[in-house]
């Protein structure tokens, strides 16, 4: 039997990360993964039983974050939603900005694999919180937008310390979203 290699696996999940980030999760093949570790496609199979295997392993803590918060939101309405839902959502976007920019452009088609089939549902209860469970079409709107645009925007700001960046989506979240109610 053959051993594992601890190092194999993570250096197997660090090359999914960069080919991800150049190429995207639909543009990475294993082989390109394979070739990139200088292993053979059946050593990237023998660590992931799948392409999403590897997705699903890079994005876990991301993911147990994402449920951590929607837990917290559980029961609250109004401001109280609103304002954690914006503080949570903003923290774990800083937190994982790297992972997330390995997903630019790919979340809807991700959202249709089996390992993430639960994303959609969490989206759309913090979605609600941003809006403070309101039904106006407007804050509705204007919670789906921020809640993209906050995903979006921590690839793009590399240059910012993860203070500045909180501190900088916070602010649009306070300016943005209509007070619930």
């Amino acid at each position: 039997m053959a051993r594992v290699v601890p190092e194999t696996h993570d250096e197997i999940l660090a090359a999914a990360a960069r080919r991800f980030a150049a190429t995207g999760y639909k543009g990475t093949s294993l082989q390109d993964i394979a070739r990139e570790v200088g292993v053979s496609k059946a050593t990237v199979l023998y660590h992931f039983a799948s392409k999403e295997a590897l997705l699903s392993e890079l994005m876990a803590p991301a993911l147990a974050d994402l449920l951590e918060l929607d837990d917290r939101l559980t029961g609250l309405v109004g401001a109280a939603a609103q304002q954690t839902a914006a503080e949570g959502f903003v923290d774990l976007a800083v937190r994982h900005r790297r992972k997330i920019a390995l997903l630019r452009g790919e979340f809807a088609a991700l959202l249709q694999q089996p390992a993430f089939a639960h994303v959609q549902q969490i989206s759309e209860r913090l979605i609600a919180a941003f809006a403070g469970h309101s039904t106006d079409h407007e804050a509705r709107v204007v919670a789906l937008v921020l809640l993209a645009g906050i995903a979006e925007t921590c690839g793009e700001f590399g240059d910012l310390t993860d203070d500045d960046l909180r501190a900088a989506l916070l602010g649009l979240v306070r300016r943005a979203l209509p007070p619930p109610g």
